[in-house]
């Protein structure tokens, strides 16, 4: 309970706390500029080349603070030793390079990356489509989305009930062993299948992330000109081919920005590999390995902050080819 007031206390002072800042603010502005009198148009000329400072200036301070300065001080940081008490320079990288379970974060998360993002577009692409087809398709969207809704934590906690085990004999409680034994078969620890276990846990981000994938292609489809989508008909062409042959090339930078995008999340995972196991049996990622170097067992900062700087340096290209896309397609 002291939780829900905290976080409602915090909502409404952040809210609260930018109407007083942005109504506060232009009254000082418009008292030390006043809009009237004989000075009125030198007035109103300065006081509109300081006012977008007024919105601006706090957005720049905290991104400042909490994220220009963090970059740095990771990048420092990595170049020193678990307590930061001696230069070692790029060490903490190269021993990462060495490092068995570096490799298998390294290569895990490149599992990710090719499973995740394709299948939550092509799911989300599909979802599209269809749901735009059905007279009840507003009700399938706002069931595809509400995953969305859901935190990583609480999407991790739910999907580890579905695949929780119980001894053979047992009721099973875990939805997917349920299933397994009235069907004859025998319940299985599915989290520590190696390598199966990686796909259990992406399926938890394909199902969050498809509900997202699936509003922003829906208003692509939806942008697309009738005339162009009437004209392929009565040429002849299927459903398929309109689909495939006009549809789809229309709408390929849109695809391109979604599937960035959930690239992105997927470099970043963290929560959910954290919550279902750990990193354990062999499912290990990047966010969760530097977690663990960060803040369990005798923590080390260097290592820790080297592992923070190689995964900006692996999102950083394609947040900049996504905000390039993203400018293109709006000019």
């Amino acid at each position: 309970m002291e939780l829900f007031w905290l976080a409602v206390s915090t909502i409404a002072i952040g809210v609260f706390g930018c109407v007083a800042w942005f109504w506060g603010s232009n009254l000082i502005l418009d008292r030390i500029y006043p809009p009237r009198g004989p000075n009125a148009g030198d007035n109103i000329r300065k006081a509109n080349q300081i006012r977008p400072w007024l919105f601006l200036g706090p957005a720049i301070l905290f991104l400042g603070v909490y994220l220009v300065y963090p970059i740095f001080d990771s990048l420092w940081r990595s170049m020193h030793n678990a307590r930061g008490s001696e230069f070692v320079g790029l060490s903490n990288y190269a021993w990462h390079m060495g490092d068995g379970k570096f490799r298998e974060s390294m290569r895990n998360n490149l599992l990710w990356l090719l499973v995740v993002p394709a299948l939550s577009t092509l799911f989300g692409l599909i979802a599209a489509q269809l749901t735009d087809r059905l007279k009840w398709g507003n009700i399938g969207k706002s069931l595809i989305f509400m995953p969305m809704a859901i935190s990583f934590v609480g999407a991790g906690v739910i999907w580890k009930f579905i695949y929780e085990y119980r001894a053979p004999g047992e009721t099973q409680i875990g939805l997917l062993n349920a299933i397994v034994q009235a069907l004859g078969g025998d319940p299985q620890l599915w989290l520590t299948l190696i390598p199966w276990n990686n796909l259990f846990l992406m399926i938890v981000l394909v199902w969050i992330q498809t509900g997202f994938a699936m509003v922003i292609l829906s208003a692509a489809l939806r942008g697309i000109p009738e005339e162009t989508i009437e004209a392929a008909i009565l040429d002849g062409a299927s459903p398929w081919q309109v689909f495939f042959k006009i549809k789809v090339p229309q709408i390929m930078g849109t695809i391109a920005v979604v599937w960035t995008t959930i690239t992105i999340v997927v470099l970043k995972v963290f929560d959910i590999v954290f919550v279902m196991t750990n990193g354990q049996w062999g499912t290990q990622v990047l966010a969760n390995l530097m977690y663990d170097w960060m803040f369990r067992g005798t923590p080390d900062y260097g290592r820790g902050s080297a592992i923070a700087i190689i995964l900006m340096l692996l999102v950083t290209p394609i947040m900049i080819w996504n905000i390039v896309n993203a400018r293109r397609e709006v000019r």
